[in-house]
């Protein structure tokens, strides 16, 4: 008797195989993989469509047209392709993710539309029962196949005799199932397979009670001859007009054979948002993949959307989108090569279609030139900024300042804008969207040019002092006014500058600004960061209230005896000068300019009053 123990005992193992539920896979399929129960008919389409590419590659003078059927019993898609034996329809048809194109024809791929294996499950999203009769191309003398499956997971396999199907070539057969009659209507199969398949190279037709209705239309408009360039044009607008669902402002070829990419893209008519992704319609060999796909083109050619039909891209698991891969990031930045020739193109050629183009975009060109030296150089004659000069280009700004000064807000340009100008100083406006960045980037191109912050001493010390004499007469003043403005953290100091129609200038730089939003903050703290907020206080820049000597209300300030007038006065020439700035007041602001106003209102009052009892 031999003992038997774990050293001498071989093991056994139990194989199984997958159990497959198949109202399960459909359910996934309709609710998760695929956007709507409408792709049932982009599949069939595919499927006739690489069938018939499969044997059109073994015999040019096959018959390539696919028919699409209906009656009261359901759709028939007809294809004269390469067909299956009943091996291939065991392997292929019978086997979930199995790919007769991955698997037998992998060097011929970029023919084919199909990667997965799962077409015609997804027919089960609106069909009970799928009825395949085909008969290979490959294999003349093997009889015709019927292939016939049910939702609920069972199928039947069966000869048929040569002469129930005499040539080469597949019929699928969908029967609706219960609530999906709609998919099978003659109006909705005609508007999906247009929408579908417009662009396939084969024709494909729609029959319903006698009457053909042709799908496909000829090669894509892109692709068509023209008798001139303007026709051409016109039609490329009215196609995208048609297709996009606007009024393009322009177009823009797109083809880049090398890359497997052809089409258009359409300019929009209005300002795109930055911070969306443009959303595009692609087709791949001619097959709608989907019409809002994105990460097509870099993320600053927001003012397009394109159309494009591309042999090289690969599809998503749903075939709605494109799998982000090298291949794609090589082709996005093709095609935003192609946008900035175009723009290159107009910028030499056509300076009024650029001119429209900007009015539109301008701000879409500055995002991409910041990201683009080259396109920065090509567009930065053509860009237009605010300047104390007006509204023009940096380089005609820059041939009568070589310093450029340039501000951090659209509030800090408003505030020195005049006097700066009148000063003969050149300042830019930074503070509109990527115009800081650009003139950033100016020495770059212009190595003549400083660009520097403004800084507000810049604009003190470029106005003129006043004349000893001159200022200490107006001591009195300044005493008073620095008084009422000490406790809003304003200095007060007289200059002579021009505009004289400014009696006043409110600066200050941003060590001035952090300092009041601090003092506020420490006013609104408790005791541990009002202490921490004071120990911040130091030394620290102060806002500063600039009288005009040139300014006859100024010089008259000197003549005021009454201290309460000359205090209402002072605040009065604060609030205007903080009011040109354009900024949101503070609050101890608005109660200075509402007691000044209120005071003057009275004084004025009372003169009139005064001067009617003198009258009478």
């Amino acid at each position: 008797m031999v003992e038997r123990t774990p050293s001498n005992v071989a093991a056994v193992e139990d194989s199984y195989t997958f159990q497959v539920d198949l109202r399960g896979i459909v359910d996934l399929l309709s609710h998760h993989l695929y956007s709507s129960p409408r792709v049932y008919l982009r599949e069939l389409l595919q499927n006739a469509v690489d069938a018939v590419t499969a044997r059109a590659q073994r015999d040019r003078l096959a018959p390539t047209a696919i028919r699409i059927a209906l009656d009261e019993t359901g759709l028939r898609i007809t294809d004269p392709g390469v067909g299956l034996t009943e091996a291939d329809v065991h392997r292929f048809l019978a086997t979930i993710g199995r790919s007769s194109k991955r698997d037998d024809i992998e060097g011929a791929r970029r023919e084919f539309l199909g990667q997965f294996g799962i077409g015609l499950l997804a027919c089960f999203t609106v069909a009970e029962k799928i009825r395949v009769v085909t008969r290979s191309a490959e294999d003349p003398g093997a009889a015709p196949v019927e292939w016939l499956a049910a939702a609920d997971g069972t199928y039947s396999v069966r000869l048929l005799e040569p002469a129930d199907h005499p040539e080469p070539g597949t019929v699928v057969h969908l029967t609706p199932r219960a609530g999906a009659e709609s998919w099978f209507r003659p109006r909705r199969v005609i508007e999906l397979a247009r929408e579908y398949g417009s662009l396939l190279p084969y024709a494909v037709t729609v029959e319903s009670d006698g009457l053909i209705v042709p799908v496909t239309d000829g090669p894509p408009v892109w692709h068509r001859d023209y008798p001139s360039a303007i026709e051409r044009r016109e039609a490329l607008l009215e196609f995208g007009e048609r297709t996009l669902g606007f009024d393009p402002l322009d177009v823009i070829d797109l083809d880049a054979d090398l890359a497997g990419v052809s089409g258009v893209a359409y300019v929009l008519a209005q300002p795109g948002n930055p911070a969306e992704s443009s959303a595009h319609r692609v087709y791949l060999k001619g097959m709608l993949l989907g019409d809002a796909v994105r990460g097509l083109l870099p993320d600053w050619a927001f003012f397009v959307r394109c159309v494009i039909d591309t042999d090289s891209l690969r599809p998503t698991a749903s075939r709605e989108g494109l799998y982000e891969d090298e291949r794609l990031a090589i082709i996005r930045e093709v095609l935003g090569d192609r946008i900035r020739d175009w723009l290159t193109q107009i910028a030499a050629e056509q300076p009024q279609r650029l001119a429209a183009f900007l009015a539109v975009h301008a701000l879409g060109v500055k995002a991409m030139a910041t990201h683009s030296p080259e396109l920065f150089r090509i567009m930065l004659p053509h860009l237009t900024f605010e300047t104390t000069e007006g509204r023009i280009p940096l380089t005609e700004f820059a041939r009568k300042h070589p310093v450029i000064r340039v501000t951090g807000t659209v509030e800090e340009f408003r505030q020195v804008a005049a006097t700066a100008s009148a000063q003969g100083i050149g300042i830019v406006n930074g503070g509109y969207a990527y115009d800081r960045e650009l003139v950033a980037l100016l020495p770059r191109l212009l190595p003549d040019v400083a660009v520097i912050d403004l800084d507000t001493d810049a604009i003190t010390s470029a106005l003129d002092p006043v004349d000893p004499a001159e200022e200490l007469a107006l001591t009195p003043v300044l005493a008073l006014a620095r008084a009422v403005l000490d406790p809003l953290s304003c200095d007060v100091i007289v200059r002579a500058f021009h505009p004289v129609s400014v009696p006043a200038l409110y600066l200050d730089g941003r060590g001035a600004r952090n300092e009041r939003t601090r003092a506020e903050t420490a006013l609104g703290a408790n005791e541990l960061w009002s202490e921490i907020l004071g120990a911040l206080d130091a030394a620290a820049p102060r806002a500063q209230l600039v009288l005009n000597h040139h300014s006859p209300v100024v010089r008259r300030l000197a003549r005021i005896g009454d201290p309460d007038f000359l205090k209402t006065a002072v605040e009065s020439l604060y609030g205007q000068a903080l009011l040109m700035t354009h900024r949101p007041l503070r609050a101890a602001d608005t109660a200075l300019l509402n007691r000044a106003f209120g005071e003057f209102l009275s004084w004025a009052t009372q003169r009139a009053a005064g001067t009617g009892e003198e009258t009478e």
